[in-house]
């Protein structure tokens, strides 16, 4: 796949990324869900270069350990 077959597996919407704040609001996609203790649940969004690197490190932990790699997963764990 290329990256826009990439990022279209994703719901994009302004937000911060969690890597990137000096950027302000930009196209980001939810990434993961944190739960602070008495906080409720926050979700953690990134931007499209944030996404397809943490796609590439997902894909190069699934090479290296014999895992199925699929991408537009992030957040969930390797099967």
């Amino acid at each position: 796949m290329d990256r826009e077959q990439i990022l279209d597996l994703y719901q994009w919407d302004d937000g911060v990324c969690f890597r990137h704040p000096e950027k302000g609001v930009v196209a980001t996609a939810v990434v993961g869900t944190v739960h602070p203790r008495e906080d409720g649940e926050h979700e953690v969004r990134a931007c499209a270069d944030c996404v397809i690197g943490m796609e590439d490190i997902r894909r190069e932990d699934a090479a290296r350990s014999g895992g199925r790699y699929e991408p537009g997963h992030l957040g969930e764990a390797l099967r």
